[in-house]
């Protein structure tokens, strides 16, 4: 996979930007608040329909600017030459514009799980490093843009299920409230269980693909370690016999009474957990920082290899300022792989941060004032 070009108007802090890209890594050098995370959030939202820091698109759009655009040109070898260009469009409240959000790929307007496959990417950002000890809503999201990227049609049930999540929890607030009836309920239930199921079973199946490229990658950097495994963690699990559908078809029945009490829905994908076991023991709750560390690690090489397996094509990798979070020994193991991609994106505050053969054979740029300059 490789970005060739990339353009930004009215993107976070880029009034205008323009860039070509080789093959092999590319080194973008910048003080903190440059822009250099904004970039990386700029292919991150090509890829997946979405960015992975901004709670709403408008947060995309700068300053005083109505409508911030993002596109690409990208090729992905060796699965085929061809140039396919990709395009964002946000638009504030007001701007006059008739879509909030607009894509096109090949100058075709599309949804967004369009995206989702033709620009694979890996992000890798010093957030990253909260994923074992952090919230549930990190590990769903991480687990939902890897399997988005492997069954497109991932990114449409989430969307579906979203809206039927927000649907039927303001009619639960208003019958709670008596300005609804329990017998409007049955609708939005059958959505909700529909693509709610259909969302468990692709991140199940999502996880037992991931299985052997984690445990080899951790293996790869921490041998004498116990074995690493990712269980998803449901909160409607199946009974024997049943299917996903099932279990959360009678788990919304078992707690009916309790959300309308509350005003919410209390089950679903939307609250399920995905947890990091190493030997067993919940990584969480008994591993050190650094073995915490050495497992996000493995998974972010995990998710590289099982992207590659799945057409032949190697993911775009993006490393967001993470190489001074690691030791020596995970950076060498980062920096082979990224030597080994066909193209990857790593920014830092400075070049004397990174392994100096590293450097030597990528290309360098610094970002200043919401302009990219290349140094080599």
């Amino acid at each position: 996979m490789r970005l060739r070009e990339l353009s930004l108007a009215e993107f976070r802090s880029y009034k205008r930007l323009d860039a070509a890209f080789g093959p092999g890594p590319q080194v973008v050098v910048g003080q903190n608040a440059a822009g250099k995370t904004n970039l990386l959030e700029g292919v991150v939202l090509l890829s997946l329909g979405r960015s992975h820091r901004a709670h709403a698109d408008q947060e995309l759009i700068r300053w005083g600017a109505t409508v911030a655009r993002v596109a690409a040109t990208i090729t992905r070898e060796p699965l085929s030459a061809s140039l396919e260009r990709l395009e964002v469009a946000v638009a504030a409240p007001g701007s006059g514009v008739q879509a909030r959000k607009q894509i096109r790929v090949n100058g075709v307007g599309r949804r967004a799980e369009a995206l989702s496959g033709l620009l694979r990417t890996v992000l890798f950002a010093p957030e990253s490093m909260s994923l074992v000890s952090g919230p549930p809503v990190a590990r769903r999201d991480e687990l939902d843009a890897l399997t988005a990227q492997l069954q497109p049609l991932h990114a449409r049930a989430l969307a579906t299920y979203a809206r039927a999540l927000t649907q039927r929890n303001s009619l639960l607030r208003l019958i709670r409230e008596g300005e609804a009836e329990r017998d409007q309920l049955p609708y939005w239930d059958q959505v909700l269980i529909a693509e709610g199921a259909a969302i468990v079973e692709r991140r199940m199946a999502a996880l037992e693909n991931l299985a052997a490229p984690l445990g080899a990658a951790h293996v790869e950097i921490a041998p004498a370690e116990a074995p690493l495994a990712l269980t998803y963690e449901t909160n409607a699990p199946a009974r024997g016999g049943e299917r996903p559908a099932d279990a959360l078809r009678r788990r919304l029945a078992e707690t009916a009474d309790k959300e309308l009490w509350q005003g919410q829905t209390l089950v679903g994908p939307h609250r399920d957990d995905v947890r990091f076991l190493l030997g067993g023991r919940d990584l969480a709750t008994f591993g050190s920082r650094g073995q915490q560390r050495t497992a996000i690690l493995a998974l972010k090489l995990a998710e590289l290899d099982l992207l590659a397996r799945h057409d032949g094509v190697a993911p775009l990798l993006l490393l967001d300022d993470v190489f001074s979070e690691l030791d020596l020994d995970r950076r060498a193991h980062l920096v082979r792989r990224i030597r080994a991609l066909p193209q990857a994106f790593v920014t830092t505050a400075a070049l004397e941060d990174l392994d100096p053969a590293l450097v030597a054979e990528s290309t360098a740029w610094r970002v200043a004032g919401g302009e990219l300059e290349r140094l080599t």
